[in-house]
């Protein structure tokens, strides 16, 4: 709450900043003559009657009845208050500096307008000006805002999604009390690590993102042992980039997921990595998987359709998806442009 009250009298001492330099500009632009060079007193109190009718504009008529849409009320708002400002000008301020000469007699309603008018609406256009920008600010902070909370429960999907599907492997082994328990239990270690403290951040370091693709390969290859082969080609040519986590996470748990489920035996997964000198990056992952089996659930998953989400939210214009699905595998190639993000 007190950092709100601080933001809000922030903003107030700003406003008020700024139309305290629109109401010197213009005076001194209502003032000049080159004629007679000094300013007098008369002179101020008739811009202040002015200066005072925007103020109700701007302050009063504005934000009830403008940005309400409320036009008509809008509309007879300003000219009663037009009319009233007239109405001081001639029956009041000229009888009382001007008795003898001005204040005699009336020029018209067109006259007073031209004198008017000019100076409320410039003081009325600079509100208005001042308001856009400051919509345009909010309504940018919005759209980070959502943009950044939208990513925050993609991200949320991906873990949970992951923890399921390796927690019952490590639960299986352990049952069996296999020998490979200890490994599974320390691979798992270092991937949890990652997602845990490494993926807060909207980009991470190429580096630590392929580390932890290895430490999650190698867990994964712990469901085939012996019924397949799975290879991981890696050619990093710059390393010097960042780049989101978890983005490439989801095709390779996607190619376990869909040829452990549709084969028992021949299973091969072939994932290829490279990022050459120019930044740009090029990912490959192709499995084998029966057409015979239902794998339609694994293919439109959670995490593929999150995965997606993500591309299109971090990587607009940056990226190339082709998803390939055939009888006998499914490939992803995905090509990413890195530098954008480490200009």
């Amino acid at each position: 709450m007190k950092s709100q009250r601080f933001i809000n009298k922030s903003k107030t001492v700003k406003e008020i900043i700024y139309q305290t330099i629109i109401f010197i500009l213009l005076f001194l632009f209502y003032s000049f003559d080159k004629h007679n060079p000094k300013i007098d007193f008369y002179q101020f109190i008739f811009f202040l009657n002015y200066a005072i009718i925007a103020f109700f504009i701007n302050y009063f008529l504005l934000p009830k009845y403008f940005y309400n849409k409320r036009y008509l009320k809008f509309t007879i708002g300003v000219l009663l208050l037009i009319t009233f400002a007239i109405f001081i000008e001639e029956g009041v301020l000229e009888q009382i500096f001007f008795p003898d000469t001005r204040g005699k007699y009336f020029h018209g309603i067109f006259y007073s307008l031209l004198e008017i008018a000019p100076i409320i609406l410039i003081f009325v256009g600079a509100k208005f000006a001042y308001d856009s920008i400051e919509k345009q600010k909010q309504l940018e902070e919005l759209q980070s805002l959502v943009k950044e909370s939208e990513l925050q429960y993609l991200k949320s999907q991906i873990n949970p999604h992951f923890l399921f599907n390796n927690l019952n492997n490590l639960y299986a082994y352990a049952i069996e009390n296999s020998p490979k328990t200890p490994t599974i239990i320390l691979e798992l270690s270092s991937v949890l690590r990652y997602m845990l403290y490494d993926c807060r951040e909207d980009f991470v370091s190429l580096t630590k993102e392929i580390d932890h693709l290895k430490n999650f390969t190698e867990l994964s290859k712990l469901q085939i042992e012996n019924r397949g082969e799975i290879t991981f080609d890696i050619d990093i040519q710059n390393s010097d980039y960042k780049i989101a986590p978890l983005i490439l996470n989801v095709f390779i748990e996607n190619a376990f997921k869909h040829s452990t489920a549709s084969q028992s035996e021949n299973i091969s997964i072939e994932i290829s990595l490279e990022v050459n000198t120019e930044g740009k990056l090029l990912f490959s992952c192709k499995n084998s998987c029966l057409s015979t089996s239902n794998t339609d659930a694994i293919s439109g998953g959670i995490g593929l359709e999150n995965v997606q989400k993500r591309l299109l939210l971090l990587y607009p214009n940056q990226h190339h998806l082709e998803i390939d699905s055939a009888a006998d595998f499914y490939k992803v190639n995905l090509e990413l442009d890195l530098t954008k993000l480490n200009a």
